[in-house]
């Protein structure tokens, strides 16, 4: 023992040598925060060096200096694993979150979102309309994509976001955690200079910030020419050319989609209130004016929180906090093919400025102009095909603690999350779209009943420490919504249910659920250096039968401090290494079924006559399903050289188990799918996260960050002989859980080619007599949508009163079909179907098949309007034409700030100012796309992330911000 001892002393030593080499004065050496302390789970504080997991924080000014309006989308690139699915277009969009991949074929493998020790709501996309909770993301009228919870938070409230990414991580807060948690913590009142008020407003400006490659030389119309009079419905671009003619290009893009305006004002006051009470409340305005004409989203929030530590030796301590969100949103953009504008500027011939067509369109109830007679006016559209909802939501929570002694403490906490949602459609007479009416009203709540007992000691046996925390939860969710819709109305623009033509809609949904929960958590440590931890949970939930209900989530985890371990034992430190530790972890977590997804129940209807029918489900449920299960390891390394750079590693390896799924029967047996369990799926991967402070003085700081992490995914089964599993997609094109390969495998058609190895031309592309390439009969396994790696890099410097960051992000691997891409190839306005601008016929290069398995080479010609004709024919043409390299790297924001000195303010109301600049999506630095965004997908309720189709684009936007302190 001595001699290992020695040795390492004497390799301390060198370090030290080392270390005073590098060296610059102290001033300039940051201090590191060994003994840091973090939130964990349940408002739990802790030493961060005591964590045998993965724990990763975001500062809330860090969301703040971003200015997105939804803030998950601020969490895209600070944090390592951590990946932000866009799907819609505009502030009111959802966004979703994944931590280190999917871990459920059906659940949507979201993190759970709690707020100050509160469980809330992030449901993203399209909601569920029916009692079985299917969602409709339909190829050509799919619904609206209603945003996800997460954004009605104000980002100025956010004092911190803890990202717990491991199964130990998240283990005590049992079957919802499974995919991790995000720990939101909002802004306590603190003593501050002057009256404590704090204002801040901002103007924004945003534009589209990608557009697709688009081709500039060809006009409407067919084979080279004009359409003639008995083709006027022809709307495709293969006419003549207008290089040399009096026609002229058009941005209509451009034309159509304005410059959005986004204004936002903040208001807030903290305080201490004297002795060991304090007071944090704010109001927020947010008003986005969409590029989209005709379409807005307004934001209201207010928060009051207060803090008191009160009684006989400040005992008690008590937190309680109301905030109050009202959102309302008019006319969120259609996806789909049917009545999409974007999809319909987008496809406007280029010699044709759709700014012709918008005079007479802005208000209801008149007969839209077209180019075509079939086609939906998308001027018409934005006034004429309208939607709105308002939703009123509460988050409430308390918390109530009284400390027994200095090593015994009991609590209780308590949390409600509540939001009712209003929200109405109309479509209007004068276009092919039929004239109707949808009204629905949504009522949600989910209360969070905690209470803890929690003992802590050290020194309790020698140089052993422990603490103990025994919990009770009770969690109970509500749904009650009903849909009404009148397809087609009797008396035209006359918006009434029960003015539909046959019997109007209507479906009810009611889904209760309830989980009730002992947990606990014990820890034991040696001198403060080596951490042992233990965590279970048992749940019980009402949506399993009784003999399955109960269900245990044990975890356990590991962290052992090197370098204090060698300053105890050895009694000497190294310059060079200033923190090294090691950690462990291994837990359980899991999911459960959603409600009433045991029993086959029916639906109740009405037939075209009136009368009352009663239809079972087309899903066959089985009593004895089990919940799913995560299994997670992981290991990690975190270290700190010249109390300067920091170093945080982790690999992890996840298997998930019983899978709940719905696997497709023979439509004979009167069912279409089964619930049941299976499937098995394994994540694996390595996160490395570095910081430093490269250059720290009074006057100058340049600090940068970097995130790192890759990860892989394999199916390890399905069920039985069964090997694919769809997650999602239309017609050709699939995304499956695949056996043997990564999670969401891309299946679609092929091009035909020459598959025999021995044949000289082997790989060589088939095309038929007329020199046209050619569909291979099936679907094949194209790519696959999961990215091989993320990353996130971040540099910020401070200059006296000046401030300066950037963060460059990205993906690199994984693919994506672009249903966007194959509209444009087919209605010729591609790039790519006009090559250097011109459309000179050519010969692909192919071989024609002979007889007897023999090929010659192809020399017959073809137009470029034939050639992109066969490939697009169908709604999603031949699909390996439109996979596409989702790796993109791009410059993710610049912000500019400058604090005014303090002494300006001395003898002013004002005690402190800051002026700032923010842009975001400011460069696209790298993408194979053709001008779509990666991070666009089609359905963000969807486990098929890799389909794209006329997704709205992403944009770009600057905005300008003033603070005031008072």
């Amino acid at each position: 023992m001595r001699k290992t001892l020695f040795r390492i002393g004497l390799l301390q030593s060198v370090f030290f040598c080392f270390g005073e080499l590098y060296a610059q004065n102290k001033d300039s050496i940051k201090t590191a925060k060994i003994d840091e302390v973090v939130v964990t789970a349940y408002g739990v504080k802790k030493e961060k060096k005591s964590l045998g997991y993965s724990f990763q924080d975001v500062k809330g000014q860090t969301l703040v200096d971003a200015r997105e309006t939804n803030v998950t989308n601020a969490l895209t690139g600070k944090v390592a694993g951590l990946q932000v699915v866009k799907g819609g277009f505009g502030p009111a969009s959802s966004s979703r979150i994944n931590i280190r991949g999917f871990n459920s074929f059906e659940g949507d493998s979201q993190p759970l979102i709690v707020v100050d020790g509160i469980p809330i709501n992030n449901s993203a996309g399209v909601k569920g309309r029916s009692q079985d909770g299917a969602k409709n993301n339909d190829l050509w009228n799919p619904d609206t994509d209603m945003g996800n919870g997460l954004s009605d938070i104000n980002p100025d409230d956010i004092e911190t976001i803890s990202v717990l990414k491991g199964g130990a991580a998240s283990a005590l807060y049992g079957a919802r955690a499974g995919n991790g948690v995000i720990l939101i913590t909002t802004k306590s009142g603190k003593k501050k200079g002057g009256i404590g008020i704090n204002y801040s407003t901002s103007l924004g400006f945003e534009k589209i910030f990608l557009k697709p490659d688009l081709q500039s030389s060809f006009a409407r119309g067919s084979n080279g020419l004009p359409n003639l009079p008995s083709n006027l419905d022809n709307t495709t671009s293969w006419g003549p050319s207008i290089d040399g003619s009096d026609m002229k290009v058009y941005d209509n893009l451009k034309g159509f989609f304005k410059t959005g305006t986004n204004t936002q004002h903040t208001i807030s006051f903290q305080e201490s209130l004297g002795e060991g009470t304090s007071l944090y409340t704010s109001g927020n305005y947010l008003y986005d004016n969409s590029q989209i004409p005709n379409s807005k989203y307004e934001r209201w929030n207010f928060m009051a929180k207060m803090n008191s530590i009160f009684g006989t030796q400040k005992r008690w301590t008590t937190d309680v906090k109301v905030q109050y969100i009202s959102a309302k949103a008019n006319n969120r953009p259609n996806g789909g093919l049917d009545g999409n504008t974007y999809g319909s500027v987008l496809l406007m011939p280029r010699n044709i400025d759709i700014r012709e067509y918008r005079e007479g369109m802005t208000q209801n109830n008149v007969t839209q102009r077209w180019i075509t007679n079939n086609g939906i006016n998308p001027y018409w559209a934005a006034y004429n095909k309208l939607n709105e909802d308002k939703k009123d939501r509460f988050l409430i929570s308390g918390y109530l603690k009284y400390q027994f002694n200095d090593w015994l403490s009991a609590d209780v906490r308590l949390g409600s999350d509540f939001y009712s949602l209003t929200a109405n459609s109309k479509t209007w007479t004068g276009s092919r779209l039929n004239n109707s009416y949808n009204t629905s009203q949504e009522k949600f709540y989910e209360n969070n009943y905690i209470t803890s007992l929690n003992a802590r000691k050290n020194d309790l046996i020698g140089k052993w420490g422990a603490s103990l925390s025994i919990y009770g939860q009770m969690m109970e969710t509500k749904t009650n919504a009903i849909y009404l819709s009148a397809p087609n109305l009797t008396s035209p623009n006359f918006f009434n249910i029960n003015n539909s033509v046959g019997n109007p809609e209507i479906r009810e949904v009611i889904l209760n659920k309830k989980i009730n929960s002992v947990f606990a958590s014990a820890e034991i440590n040696y001198d403060g250096y080596w951490f042992i931890n233990a965590t279970a949970r048992n749940d019980w939930s009402s949506t399993l039968t009784v003999e399955n209900r109960s269900y245990f989530y044990p975890s356990i985890s590991t962290s052992l401090v090197i370098t204090d371990m060698l300053a105890k034992l050895n009694g000497t430190k190294s310059n060079f290494l200033s923190f090294a530790k090691v950690r462990a972890s291994y837990a359980i977590t899991g999911n459960s079924l959603e409600p009433y997804e045991l029993y086959n129940t029916f639906e109740v209807k009405k037939d075209p006559n009136g009368n009352v029918t009663s239809d079972r489900k087309k899903i066959l449920y089985d009593p004895n399903l089990r919940n799913e299960k995560l299994k997670t390891f992981e290991v990690g390394l975190d270290l700190r050289l010249f109390s300067r750079f920091s170093f945080d590693i982790s690999y992890y390896n996840t298997k998930a188990t019983d899978q709940l799924i719905n696997l497709p029967m023979n439509p004979l047996s009167g069912y279409e799918k089964k619930k049941i369990n299976a499937g098995g799926l394994q994540n694996q991967g390595v996160e490395i996260v570095f910081n430093t402070d490269i250059i720290k003085n009074s006057n100058f700081t340049w600090n940068t960050n970097v995130n790192f992490s890759q990860m892989t995914s394999r199916i390890d089964r399905i069920d039985g002989e069964v090997t694919k599993y769809s997650l999602g997609g239309f017609d050709d094109v699939s995304v499956f859980a695949d056996v043997g390969r990564r999670y969401g495998a891309i299946y679609g058609s092929k091009f035909k080619r020459v598959e025999d190895v021995n044949n000289p031309y082997y790989g060589k592309l088939i095309v038929d007599g007329n020199g046209a390439l050619q569909k291979e009969t099936g679907l094949f396994y194209l790519g696959n949508q999961s990215p091989d790696a993320l990353f996130g890099f971040t540099n910020s410097f401070v200059y006296k009163n000046f401030g300066l960051s950037f963060q460059i992000d990205g993906r690199i691997g994984g693919e994506f079909f672009s249903g966007s891409q194959l509209a444009l190839q087919k209605a010729g306005l591609a790039k790519d179907t006009a090559p250097g601008g011109k459309r000179d016929n050519f010969v692909v290069d192919g071989v024609v098949a002979g007889t007897n398995g023999n090929y010659t080479p192809n020399t017959k010609e073809i137009t470029q309007q034939n050639y992109w004709e066969v490939i697009t024919a169908g709604n999603l043409g031949i699909t390996e034409q439109n996979i596409y390299d989702a790796t993109n790297i791009r410059l993710r924001n610049i912000q500019l700030s400058y604090n005014f000195p303090k002494a300006m303010f001395e003898k002013f109301v004002i005690k402190s100012a800051k002026v700032a600049f923010t842009a975001n999506n400011v460069w696209m630095i790298y993408s194979k796309a053709n001008g779509i965004d990666p991070e666009s997908v089609f359905a963000i309720s969807s486990n098929a992330v890799g389909f794209e189709n006329f997704a709205f684009p992403t944009t770009r936007s600057y905005l300008f911000t003033i603070t005031l302190g008072f």
